[in-house]
């Protein structure tokens, strides 16, 4: 059966959304549709849109939305509406405890451009680069050396960019 739906449900279910994907979690098809036309926003990616400024900063989405292409447009929408829309809001976790456990998951997976990604969260989310360093060194213990070392360089080569931006950011609220 093909429904149109804002979010995935459990099931088998389709879903028109901008690109065609297979959500393995939900079990839910996601199919192309291409229309010239503004598609219709749902709350979920309005919601979306509104937590990834808050944790990554609205200059930081609106390059990611601006350099998108045809090509690479569909997972800044899927990206903004289920992972930001649907997943970050949610009550469990605080932000902060979802930047950390997101490092963590990144550091496992040896993902320097996600590691590069979600410190900018992280820091906006209030870890210190103390915590950075501990959340490498634990990393070390479970997910092995080199996956550390990468995280470790990583870090700190994105930090000075990514402290300063913080704080101009910061003076510019002020």
């Amino acid at each position: 059966m093909t429904k149109r739906l804002d979010s995935p449900r459990r099931g088998n279910d389709v879903v028109f959304c901008c690109s065609p994907v297979l959500c393995y979690q939900t079990k839910t098809i996601i199919l192309m549709t291409t229309t010239k036309k503004q598609p219709t926003r749902s709350k979920a990616f309005k919601t979306g849109i509104a937590t990834r400024s808050k944790v990554l900063g609205s200059g930081y989405v609106k390059r990611a939305f601006k350099t998108a292409d045809e090509f690479s447009m569909p997972f800044q929408e899927i990206a903004t509406e289920f992972a930001w829309g649907s997943v970050w809001p949610r009550k469990g976790l605080s932000l902060r405890d979802r930047s950390l456990v997101t490092l963590a998951q990144c550091i496992a997976l040896n993902r320097p451009d996600e590691i590069r990604v979600h410190m900018r969260g992280a820091l906006r989310n209030g870890i210190s680069k103390t915590e950075l360093s501990e959340i490498c060194l634990h990393s070390f213990l479970y997910c092995g050396g080199p996956a550390s070392r990468d995280a470790f360089h990583v870090m700190q080569a994105a930090l000075p960019e990514l402290e300063a931006e913080l704080k101009a950011e910061r003076a510019k609220k002020r």
